[in-house]
């Protein structure tokens, strides 16, 4: 009887340990499962998002920089200045009127030599005695929606407009805005220049305009305009 109780036992003790070493066994491939399955659904997850950033990049449409009147204002002063005398003119202006100010940046700027009227190989030289040149703007674009009057200024190279302002005057709509030309030199007058960018603008209603510099009455001259 003894004997009998002992092996019962020893037989309970065996079967205990086998199930302990079951569950133990079948318990770890389980968890290794459940934690690959975990990391593929998170790379996946991930990888689907990824994908949807790039799609929605893909098809964001490309936006232009602009510039629009800012709080109301009405009026608006561009001006390109290759040596600083017509931005000095521009900002006098914007300074009476009130106006903002949009500078025209040449995409390929205009150097020292560039500028050198005695050589006839210099790059304005032959930019100016060819009047189909139409040398790339550089700066970001502008809305001139809400301008109603616009002056336009630039400097006199080889007594005509620099070939940059036809560049950008026929860029644009200017269709009911008033246009004032002005310029700055050393000693030409506007002459034909103002036409020449009416001419290639081919709308708005462009004034005669007038050559100033720093000392000018501005103004006085913005006034008898009125």
């Amino acid at each position: 009887m003894k004997n009998t109780r002992m092996m019962r036992a020893a037989a309970l003790v065996l079967l205990a340990v086998f199930m302990l070493t079951f569950a133990a066994c079948g318990s770890k491939p389980a968890t290794g499962e459940t934690q690959a399955q975990t990391a593929t659904t998170a790379e996946t997850k991930a990888a689907e998002a990824e994908q949807t950033a790039t799609t929605a990049d893909a098809l964001a449409p490309t936006q232009t920089v602009t510039e629009s009147a800012s709080a109301g204002n009405t009026v608006l002063v561009v001006y390109f200045s290759a040596t600083g005398t017509t931005k000095g003119v521009a900002e006098q202006i914007a300074s009476v009127t009130g106006a903002d100010t949009y500078e025209i940046l040449a995409a390929q700027t205009y150097t020292e030599d560039d500028l050198n009227w005695h050589d006839q190989n210099s790059r304005t030289t032959l930019e100016q005695n060819d009047k189909s040149v139409r040398p790339a703007i550089g700066s970001e674009t502008i809305s001139l929606d809400g301008y109603s009057t616009i002056y336009i200024g630039y400097p006199i190279w080889w007594g005509e407009e620099p070939r940059i302002m036809d560049t950008f005057v026929e860029s644009y709509d200017f269709s009911g805005k008033t246009m004032i030309p002005f310029c700055t030199s050393g000693g030409s007058g506007i002459g034909s220049s103002g036409a020449n960018l009416a001419a290639n603008a081919g709308s708005g209603n462009w004034l005669e305009g007038a050559r100033l510099n720093s000392s000018s009455d501005i103004a006085g001259w913005i006034e008898g305009m009125e």
